[in-house]
């Protein structure tokens, strides 16, 4: 017998298969989806594939399959065979996503399940580190790779670095006696869900709205797929519906995913299912793990030992059994949506595994994605309603500020006069607010007052950002760092200013007006730690915490009993993007963080700052009427031809050569306007041209922009043009295809 093998590899000359001999004594143990060891080419070490078919014999002379190692199923081999196709990637990169983390061999013989005890840390600051880097006294590869995987896995062991980075342990040591890294010994403790310890709560009483929505979703349960989306208002108790529908599941002996699109609601929503379900029956996959942890927890779910797994996007390739029922919270939410090879979307492989197990797919959200809301209409998704907040709670009284006309009144504070006296009543009551500002750092941009110059980043086209506390300029693209400068490079003069507004600058204006007021910030620079979302979240909620200052994690999904009041900073920030969903994530942001106020007993109250008061997301969001967003947006969307009426293909080209790119992207244009309009295809192709942020580490950018339907001929034609692409050997220039992407800079 002969296996058909691709071999986990990046490079796309190796995605393709080859054929391997299956010896007599490895026939009873390999199928299809088997991890294999083969000798590849002249390498002397073995390579790492997979088997994806097994037939009688071979045209070729071929060698032997040295070793078996762990195995997938057919099911999700299958899988990871649509996915390549569908977003025009490698098959071993699929694949991997369906492994267990940490157990990729490469010729080495160490395991993560082993429960090993030295645990690995950097000794200096990251900030430290990348100047030393910049300087050039860190110079290795190897060592920066190193002490990268180190600041993304807190923790992590020696043995993980190995086989993460490929690099060896000998490295690891030069960089603890540099005084670089710290090797510190200690037990650990692999379970995330050890500590948490919660009272057992029983399931509630729904609400006739709740037990409607149930009862649609309990008919197919067991018996086919379905679709359905659950349309509730902030605090509507979607959740509780979710919790009662696992609760039916496992009843019937199957298992549950639930995912959730940001770490930051993934305490909250755990503490909801262990106190409802116990901790035993339940796994938690998502990025801020360990490797061990995760390792651990993916085998829990293969063992069939969890019947409730929780997690971000990629727990949707969790090897669950009996798999009963899958529910996507916030389904509008962008991540759901990777922006990293393979650029696959959650909900189309939730989707596929659910009408591939006959089993319903229950999407949830305040702010449904227009697509998914679109669909509704079109009867391909089942819509349920939820109007009401499930406590009877009202929804908060919102109030929308027009900046214009508080800079016409000589305010120039960040805060206008109402969102100020709102704050201080609330400190009064001993009530607590949550202050929300989609821009980290201290200023967004510094420019010369004198001729006009701004500081970007030198490897990227874009302003930096200005960072108080570090007293650093920071670039939020590729992470480079400056030294603030006092004089202008251009003219030397010393008006240098700063301009705009994020969350340090917010964070010191208001301890500056409330210096009695005890507030947290919670935002990418003070969440890089493991568990600091849920440190942040848990101190806010039990420490005496007056004020919460964050971007777009504060807003999402979490229930602050004592929240009474929410402030939008600048509603406007999400208004100013180029992109064609723009008033789409104004609307939903707004409507979100209106939401975390006055879930209880009090009122809430949410102060909205603008400058484009009339804007028709802003007066929705103010409405909390998203009937009426939908209807305007919908309308804007059919008549300009945008998704859900068409797919947007971005073809992205990047290197270090802009003149090659530019031949290429020519290339690209021509084939896909001669190949995609065949058979009257009705794709429009726009010109290659450069993309918005026309270059970001040190790399140049352009893109091809395409409007139409992703039919099965034009994925066939884009595959095409990918193999004439890498067929050219061009190895200074990287193209890339995404569908729909999140991201259109």
């Amino acid at each position: 017998m002969v296996a058909e093998v691709i071999i986990n590899s990046t490079a796309r000359k190796l995605n393709r298969v080859f054929d391997y001999n299956i010896p007599n004594q490895l026939e009873d143990r390999v199928f299809v989806g088997t991890k294999v060891l083969v000798q590849f080419g002249n390498m002397k070490t073995l390579e790492e594939a997979f088997v994806v078919k097994i037939k009688e014999k071979s045209e070729y002379k071929i060698k032997d399959i040295a070793k078996v190692e762990d195995k997938l199923t057919e099911e999700q081999i299958d899988l990871a065979k649509w996915m390549a196709k569908r977003y025009f990637c490698n098959l071993s990169d699929c694949i991997k996503l369906m492994q267990a983390p940490g157990t990729r061999t490469k010729n080495k013989e160490k395991r993560i399940s082993d429960k090993l005890i030295n645990c690995v840390y950097l000794k200096k600051s990251i900030e430290e580190i990348e100047f030393l880097i910049e300087t050039k006294k860190i110079k290795s590869d190897k060592q920066i790779k190193i002490i990268k995987f180190v600041n993304d896995n807190e923790g992590c062991t020696v043995p993980e670095i190995e086989i993460f980075t490929d690099c060896s342990r000998a490295i690891v040591k030069t960089l603890e006696k540099n005084g670089y890294l710290e090797i510190i010994e200690k037990k650990i403790d692999r379970d995330p869900l050890l500590h948490k310890k919660l009272e057992k709560t029983n399931k509630l009483k729904l609400t006739q709205e709740q037990q409607t929505a149930y009862n649609e979703i309990e008919k197919v349960i067991g018996k086919s797929y379905e679709q359905f989306l659950l349309y509730g208002v902030t605090g509507s108790g979607k959740t509780e519906v979710y919790l009662q529908l696992i609760e039916k599941v496992l009843k019937n002996e199957k298992s549950s995913i639930l995912l959730v699109p940001e770490i930051s609601l993934t305490p909250q929503m755990i503490y909801r299912f262990i106190s409802r379900f116990g901790k035993e029956q339940l796994a938690i996959i998502h990025s801020k793990l360990s490797i061990g942890e995760r390792y651990d927890e993916w085998n829990k779910i293969k063992e069939g030992k969890a019947k409730i797994v929780i997690g971000a996007r990629s727990a949707i390739f969790a090897p669950v059994k009996d798999l009963g029922i899958i529910i996507i919270d916030e389904e509008h939410d962008s991540s759901y949506k990777s922006d990293m090879t393979p650029r696959y979307n959650a909900k189309e492989i939730a989707k596929k595994i659910a009408k591939q197990k006959e089993i319903p797919l229950v999407l949830g959200s305040a702010t449904p994605d227009l697509n998914t809301y679109y669909k509704t209409e079109i009867n391909k998704i089942k819509l349920l309603k939820l109007s009401k907040r499930a406590n009877n709670s009202t929804l908060p009284i919102v109030k929308v500020i027009d900046l214009k006309q508080e800079l016409a009144n000589g305010n120039r504070s960040m805060l206008s006069m109402d969102l100020y006296k709102a704050i201080e009543n609330n400190l009064k009551n001993k009530k607590q607010t949550i202050l929300f500002l989609n821009r980290r750092g201290f200023s967004t941009f510094i420019m010369c007052r004198e001729c006009g110059y701004t500081v970007k980043c030198k490897n990227c086209n874009i302003s930096m950002t200005y960072h108080k506390y570090e007293n650093k300029l920071k670039c939020h693209y590729c992470g480079a760092e400056e030294n603030v400068t006092t004089k202008c490079p251009e003219c030397g003069s010393n008006k240098i200013r700063y301009f705009g507004t994020g969350t340090q600058k917010l964070e010191q204006e208001i301890n500056k007006m409330f210096p009695n007021a005890k507030t947290i910030r919670m935002d990418t620079d003070t969440v890089s730690k493991k568990n600091s979302h849920e440190e942040i979240l848990n101190s806010f909620k039990n420490d005496g915490i007056d004020i919460l200052i964050g971007t777009q994690m504060v807003v999402k999904g979490h229930h602050f009993p004592n929240v009474t009041l929410v402030g939008v900073i600048a509603a406007d920030s999400s208004l100013n993007i180029d992109d064609y969903r723009a008033n789409e994530r104004t609307f939903q942001i707004l409507t979100q963080v209106e939401g975390r106020a006055g879930r209880e007993s009090n009122d809430g109250k949410v102060i909205v700052q603008t400058y484009n008061p009339e804007n028709f997301s802003i007066e929705c969001a103010k409405k909390q009427n998203y009937d009426m967003f939908y209807k305007t947006e919908i309308a804007l969307r059919k008549e300009l031809k945008y998704p859900p009426f068409c797919d947007i293909i971005l073809v992205n080209f990047s290197g270090t050569n802009e003149q090659e790119i530019i031949k290429l992207s020519n290339f690209v244009y021509t084939y896909l306007y001669e190949n995609l309009n065949k058979d009257s295809e009705q794709l429009k192709i726009f010109k290659p041209m450069p993309s918005p942020i026309d270059k970001i580490q040190n790399k140049f950018r352009w893109r091809i922009i395409i409007k139409g339907d992703m039919t099965n001929k034009a994925n066939q034609v884009f595959n095409n043009c990918l193999k004439k692409v890498y067929d050219k050997n061009l190895k200074n220039t990287k193209v890339t295809i995404d569908v729909n992407p999140n991201n259109m800079m």
